[in-house]
């Protein structure tokens, strides 16, 4: 690797990063103490389009996490803001949940099932039959196809539920149209990050947990990457993948003092 230059700006994946299970990691509290003091601009970012900014904020604090509002960023918003600059004031039926429809209600969209220009597929707790046949059948009509992130599952207290990624690959199944995922790992969820924090890509880190996301959608967005062993991928993982982070460690604990670097 070259000599890195100094990290202006952080994004940093949410679960398995800040938080695991609903508990804040060890170290969490003071990186992001730190990268206030020091005056750092950085974005939370969350593949999950389920919640607003406004409530991931509240959620992270009764993990004992204090995040400004405007220093978190979901799929939701990132999709919004790329349907906005595609088809500005456009119209999308929507499967998902409050932080896909207000990011969408937000940048001027109408959410209807009469003839839209995209069926934007989110996450929800109750995917419905009636609402997954209504966007075949819009797909089939020439509704454009997007999604908020490829997960195929999410975390649940009873087990693993199915995500985006497998109603998406449902959906696709049934009209031989595959989505355009917007979140991680496409990179074009840190370039929105970048622009939204007024970052540069030579000076801003990214920190996540799993080498499939974080590290390659930052990789090829070209930051400087930092894989923490918190969450999905461990250390014994890393070596099957073709391309590596910039930095391994342990956890989040370990980069309090790099803020300052």
């Amino acid at each position: 690797m070259s000599e890195r230059k100094e990290i202006e700006c952080w994004l940093t994946d949410m679960d398995g990063v800040l938080v695991h299970e609903g508990r804040p990691v060890p170290g969490a509290r003071e990186f992001l103490e730190r990268l206030t003091k020091a005056g750092r601009r950085f974005l939370v970012l969350t593949n999950n389009s389920i919640y607003t900014p406004g409530d991931l904020h509240v959620r992270l604090r009764a993990a004992g996490l204090d995040v400004p509002v405007e220093s978190i960023y979901t799929s939701a918003l990132a999709t919004a803001q790329f349907l906005n600059d595609q088809r500005p004031h456009g119209s999308a039926f929507v499967l998902g949940e409050s932080g896909l429809t207000t990011a969408l209600h937000e940048v001027g969209y109408v959410l209807t099932d009469i003839d839209p220009d995209y069926v934007v597929l989110g996450e929800t707790r109750t995917y419905s039959f009636t609402s997954i046949t209504r966007a075949i059948r819009l797909i089939d009509g020439g509704a454009r196809f997007i999604a908020t992130n490829p997960d195929p599952i999410g975390p649940s207290a009873e087990g693993s539920l199915p995500a985006t990624g497998a109603v998406a690959a449902l959906i696709t199944k049934a009209t031989n149209v595959t989505p355009y995922f917007v979140g991680k790992p496409n990179p074009l969820m840190m370039r929105s990050a970048l622009n939204t924090v007024g970052g540069h890509s030579e000076t801003t880190a990214m920190i996540g947990d799993r080498m499939d996301t974080d590290v390659v959608s930052g990789m090829e967005a070209g930051l400087y990457t930092i894989l923490v062993l918190t969450g999905v991928t461990q250390a014994g993982d890393v070596d099957r993948f073709p391309f590596r982070p910039s930095r391994i460690t342990d956890s989040i604990a370990d980069l309090v003092d790099m803020v300052d670097d």
